[in-house]
């Protein structure tokens, strides 16, 4: 019983830590937005430099981070050298990524788009390299079961990384315009988006001073033999890790060169990248459930059957997140306030990104039954076949239609692997979904939906109660049928008859 209590703990603290840091970044969402209008395209310049170092990231950490938790488990070994190991093979690659990039500067940020501004591509290259880096003490952070400072290193990030956009959109406007002599010397108003990179570079390159006693306190040794087996065993997650990173994020990377105007894509990246951040709820939502679902998952597989509890979760993690899709849906209209009114015109596909990543939440539950078979190659090819669909859309589509092909094609990408993992899940390892359940829910989510679409009225008052109202009604529906009010913790103790 303490080891769960302590395995509790310290799951609530790594999730809590990510999902609030994702809320905080979250809320600079507003600031970009209302100090970047469409026309300028500068919040489609981030979506498209924040598209490309998550793909990088991926690339420059190699599947090193989850082979280090492999083999440093493994008892004919020193941790302490599978850890130095690492630390050595992933600080050594992004060094000379860093080195590369910086050589190459100029021809690279030009290839990119960015020929004009090609410190934004050195700022965001020392980023991503030294995010990289930095995977590895934190997984040490980890292996030692330090959640408390893994959390406490990576909120020194988040906050400090806000204040500093804070004071560069908002304190240096101001005081340029009531004490310029106080900022002029550094701040230039046209800069614009460069600021947020600046303000990135300053608090990542700050972050790593806070892990140096992961990185310094011991003495470094380097074990090529057990490099070998670690690459032989990590590069194939690398493959797999840029296949998943590229589903979600290579609508955002080549969309400025699907349009002949570089300038007009700019700017309807700006429109689709601000309104996909108003579905982020479900994304939340749908991390907050990998946090908790993964290790009752791989826990009970060691137990003889558990294939009615998987069915169950699904079912509960369906109707959660059509509550979370009700929720952002019927609440759209004060939820658009969070960005700037130019950019409101793109709110039509938030139902669509929102559609897309309940999929993602329902092919996570899926998923499950190769991992635990054995068989994870089926992962590669769903992988593959929904960045395929997902790259073919965006190319076919995207110059006549815009930012909406970009959404209906990661719909539609994961909706074909979740209809596939399941086909050939339930022949590999069937388990018996409540189907009837499901369906039910999200017809009744579709109607309440429709209903909230010919009863609004344009005045925001009446548009929310009735939100709130069919909101009610979704939640009352789950309480007669499938959570009795007397079932919930803490509080159910007061509604058993």
């Amino acid at each position: 019983m303490p080891g769960l209590k302590s395995l509790a703990r310290d799951t609530a603290i790594y999730g809590l830590s990510s999902i609030v840091g994702r809320f905080l970044n979250y809320l600079l969402v507003p600031l970009y937005t209302a100090k970047m209008s469409v026309a300028s395209g500068g919040y489609g310049v981030i979506t498209n430099v924040y598209a490309m170092t998550a793909l990088m990231l991926v690339i420059l950490t190699y599947g090193m981070e989850t082979g280090f938790f492999r083999f440093v488990n493994r008892g004919d070994r020193d941790p302490l050298v599978a850890y130095g190991t690492t630390l050595t093979s992933v600080g050594t690659s992004s060094l000379a990524f860093i080195v590369l990039c910086l050589a190459l500067l100029h021809p690279l940020a030009s290839w990119l788009g960015y020929g004009e501004h090609p410190e934004y591509i050195g700022m965001m290259a020392v980023v991503v390299a030294l995010d990289a880096f930095m995977c590895i003490p934190f997984a040490w952070l980890r292996y030692k079961q330090r959640p408390l400072k893994f959390a406490a290193v990576k909120m020194l990030f988040i906050i400090p990384n806000i204040g500093l956009n804070l004071f560069f959109y908002l304190g240096c406007p101001w005081l340029m315009e009531h004490a310029p002599a106080t900022v002029s010397w550094f701040y230039d108003p046209a800069y614009g988006v460069g600021y947020a990179f600046v303000a990135n570079f300053i608090c990542t390159s700050c972050q790593l001073l806070f892990l140096l006693p992961e990185v310094a306190g011991f003495r470094w040794r380097f074990d090529r033999r057990l490099w070998r087996e670690m690459m032989h065993y990590s590069l194939p997650i690398l493959a797999l890790g840029v296949v998943g990173i590229l589903n979600q994020t290579v609508d955002k990377i080549i969309y400025p060169h699907l349009l002949s105007d570089r300038g007009e894509a700019e700017s309807q990246l700006a429109v689709y990248g601000a309104v996909s951040k108003v579905a982020m709820v479900m994304a939340m939502f749908t991390q907050a459930f990998r946090f908790a679902y993964e290790p009752f998952v791989f826990g009970k597989s060691r137990e003889r059957d558990n294939r009615a509890t998987y069915a169950e979760a699904m079912k509960f993690f369906v109707i959660f997140g059509l509550l979370a899709y009700l929720a952002v849906m019927c609440y759209i209209d004060l939820l658009k306030f969070i960005i700037a009114p130019d950019y409101w015109e793109g709110l039509k596909c938030v139902p669509v990104v929102m559609a897309a990543e309940l999929f993602v939440g329902i092919y996570f539950n899926l998923s499950f039954w190769y991992k635990l078979i054995d068989q994870t190659q089926w992962g590669a090819y769903f992988s593959v076949i929904g960045l395929v669909i997902v790259l073919v859309l965006n190319v076919a589509l995207v110059p006549r239609f815009g930012y909406m092909a970009s959404a209906w094609a990661s719909l539609t990408g994961y909706a074909v692997i979740t209809l596939l993992s399941y086909v050939i899940g339930q022949r590999r390892y069937p388990i018996a979904y409540d189907l009837k359940s499901i369906v039910r829910y999200m017809s009744l989510a579709a109607v309440l939906l429709v209903v909230r679409r010919l009863a609004a009225t344009g005045i925001l008052w009446a548009d929310t109660l009735t939100g709130t109202v069919l909101l009610a009604v979704f939640v009352a529906y789950v309480v007669r049928h499938d959570l009795p009010l007397s079932a919930l913790p803490v509080v159910g103790r007061f509604f058993k008859k």
